[in-house]
């Protein structure tokens, strides 16, 4: 049973005084794109009848056609808070479809809605609980992001010491407004970084809150006079942003498959599974958790981010995947690579058809390394058999051309589209001068 129905949306939008609807999707990219409709053209809009040109959009354009159509889903409305409360501004998240009203196989949303009806043909539900890191920088006298702050706060300081506590809880009132449950809030490790938790969601709400999150995020900044970024490494010497995605299974009846009170480790042989699976293919997916050049500067030692592909308990959060110390009904895996630059629908898809895979080859994870890898001699690695996460951008792209595995989770279309786009990235960036090499070699050679 659905949260809305087609007279729940017409009778709120009436009553609420809405006057524009925001029907929104995604590129390829993860960058959110709308059509903007009035109030008078909502029935159009539910009977799927609002039309846009995909070839305007980043990874949707096809040969044979540029007409797309857009599927509101009802479940996703919801009324803009921070918006005037006169005529107000509503949006609904909509798949894409082709004219003939199959679905379009570039849209992302789709590709992870496959994924779900997959897990869900085998009896399981995917939960996810994500962590979202942000800075909050000023902006110069033209109103453009500069990377300058003011204050120095660090871990779970509090005001006067965090400067931002006040947007922070702008923020957080703002999302519940919009129906987010929010676990909690804090400072981060670097000056001017926030991190704020969602409680668990199914897997493509949890996609679908992450979206609405960045857009609310970087709207209330901007009525605070700041620039919200998710670019994950956005200062050299800090740390950068992610977004550890926290992941579980349950039954359709509700039950999490992953806690096994009798395991040394409260694990499943079910979570077990899944958990090697994604170990098995995180380095041709890194390209959708870690999309950007900027994200390898993210991913280096020193800077608690992961490195190297391995996992461990509780106390170890330098590893790749850590299992978080709650057990029972919270039992879940955490997978600490992502950033906040990932497209959420891949992301998610990939890492769920990871461990069904895992799943269905009754895969098996290495040995847990409580140790911490970073500090660990380049013998010690090779004797323990530790591989090492993709270092730059190139690398990712070449894992990601040599995986069919992704190729068929993604399709033919977005996975084409995207490692050209990748291919395209990295080629412009390996033809740029950098400061640093100026500063570097300038007066050297």
């Amino acid at each position: 049973m659905g949260r809305y129905t087609r007279e729940d949306i017409i009778r709120m939008v009436e009553e609420e005084d809405v006057e524009f609807i925001r029907l929104q999707f995604t590129d390829i990219f993860g960058m959110l794109k709308n059509v903007a409709i009035t109030a008078g053209q909502l029935e159009k809009a539910l009977d799927n009848r609002c039309m846009f040109d995909g070839s305007a959009i980043e990874g949707f354009v096809r040969m044979e056609e540029t007409d797309m159509y857009l599927y509101p889903d009802l479940d996703t409305f919801e009324i803009f808070p921070w918006r005037p409360q006169q005529g107000k501004v509503a949006r609904l998240i909509c798949d894409v479809h082709c004219p003939d009203g199959s679905p379009f196989e570039g849209d992302p949303r789709y590709v992870l809605k496959k994924v779900l009806k997959e897990a869900e043909s085998m009896g399981y539900r995917f939960n996810v609980g994500p962590e979202c890191e942000f800075f909050l920088f000023h902006t110069d006298e033209q109103g453009l992001p500069t990377t300058t702050t003011h204050e120095m706060a660090g871990y779970f300081d509090v005001g006067p010491i965090d400067l931002a506590e006040n947007v922070r809880r702008d923020i957080v009132l703002n999302l519940e407004d919009m129906g987010f449950d929010i676990e909690s809030s804090h400072h981060e490790i670097a000056p001017a970084q926030h991190e704020v938790d969602f409680q668990y969601e199914t897997g493509l709400k949890a996609a679908d809150n992450i979206l609405t999150f960045k857009m609310a995020v970087k709207t209330i900044a901007k009525r605070h006079g700041l620039h919200a970024t998710f670019m994950p490494k956005p200062k050299a010497g800090v740390n950068g942003s992610g977004m550890h995605i926290n992941m579980s299974l349950e039954d359709l009846a509700g039950k999490n498959l992953f806690a096994q009170a009798s395991d040394e480790m409260g694990l499943s042989r079910l979570a077990y599974r899944f958990l090697a699976g994604i170990l098995c293919h995180i380095k041709s997916m890194t390209i959708l958790t870690n999309p950007l050049v900027n994200s390898y500067k993210r991913l280096i030692p020193g800077y608690d981010a992961p490195t190297y592909i391995a996992w461990s308990t509780a106390s170890n959060r330098g590893q790749l995947i850590r299992i978080p110390s709650s057990r029972g009904s919270n039992t879940r895996i955490e997978l600490r690579s992502p950033d906040s630059a990932m497209n959420p629908y891949l992301a998610l898809a990939a890492c769920l058809a990871a461990g069904l895979d895992g799943i269905k080859k009754e895969m098996a994870p290495p040995e847990p390394i409580r140790r911490n890898v970073s500090v660990m001699t380049e013998e010690e690695i090779k004797n323990w058999g530790i591989q090492q996460l993709p270092e730059t951008l190139g690398e990712a792209i070449e894992a990601f051309e040599n995986d069919t595995f992704l190729r068929e989770v993604l399709g033919k279309h977005i996975y084409t589209k995207y490692l050209t786009a990748k291919k395209k990235e990295w080629a412009q960036f390996r033809s740029q001068v950098t400061d640093w090499e100026i500063e570097e070699y300038l007066y050297k050679f």
